[in-house]
């Protein structure tokens, strides 16, 4: 993925991170949370943070957080944010997921939500991550997930269309497949449903282009329609996305 489409596409739309349900309210969110052992000593990274609910959530249970982008805008939200929370143990600063600025086992816990879909390639992502990691450290990634085969290549499309900066989702096994690969051990693994509104989902974009994605949306084949479940109930289109979660520990 082309990292100034993604820049753009962010910076474009920073504030709105704020508030969004998903990323500021989602399941994914305190589950996350709940499911990381976080000691008091511990120092955090969390990649690509957009407004920072991810570092803010940890913060009051770890040492310090690094709350990183590559989006100018977005760093901009999160210090923003740390201000107005009176938080005062996070740092923002700009660091790229695939060649991260910070030494060999530097960090307790390593985490990104909702944000790995952009990258494109997630190999370079998981092994900066893991080499950044102390021995015994952990990494925890929240990210969008799709069933594997034809049907994942058509909520990919789905997503890309709605957002250009939308590298490729992937599947809860391909998941555990990389951190395998990156001689991580899994500690959990699980699946969160998050229903949304297509409505709000696509409010950044004309009529047109909310139409084709509708079109998308209900008239997709059985296996994605299984998948993405649509349902409209007066004006609202709704539909439910997955969020795979998943913690390795570094060996």
């Amino acid at each position: 993925m082309d990292k100034q489409v993604i820049q753009a596409q962010f910076g474009a739309n920073a504030a709105a991170y704020i508030t969004s349900h998903p990323h500021a309210k989602g399941a994914s969110l305190a589950r996350l949370v709940a499911l990381v052992p976080a000691e008091a000593d511990w120092d955090v990274l969390d990649i690509a943070t957009a407004a920072g609910h991810t570092a803010f959530a940890f913060a009051p249970h770890v040492a310090h957080v690094w709350a990183t982008d590559i989006t100018d805008e977005m760093l901009d939200i999160a210090r923003q944010q740390a201000q107005a929370r009176s938080v005062t143990n996070v740092t923002v600063e700009y660091a790229d997921a695939e060649a991260l600025p910070y030494p060999d086992g530097r960090f307790h816990l390593v985490t990104c939500r909702i944000a790995a879909h952009h990258f494109g390639e997630v190999a370079p992502f998981i092994n900066e991550a893991t080499r950044v990691l102390r021995p015994g450290g952990r990494l925890a990634v929240v990210d969008n997930v799709v069933p594997p085969g034809s049907a994942g290549d058509y909520v990919n499309a789905f997503e890309k269309f709605r957002d250009p900066s939308h590298g490729r989702c992937l599947s809860m096994a391909e998941w555990h497949e990389a951190f395998l690969a990156a001689g991580l051990t899994i500690e959990n693994e699980e699946v969160l449903d998050k229903q949304m509104v297509l409505e709000n989902w696509a409010a950044r974009h004309d009529a047109l282009t909310r139409r084709y994605l509708r079109a998308m949306l209900l008239e997709a084949s059985e296996p994605v329609a299984a998948f993405l479940r649509p349902q409209t109930t007066g004006d609202d289109t709704f539909f439910t996305l997955r969020e795979g979660l998943i913690i390795g520990r570094k060996r």
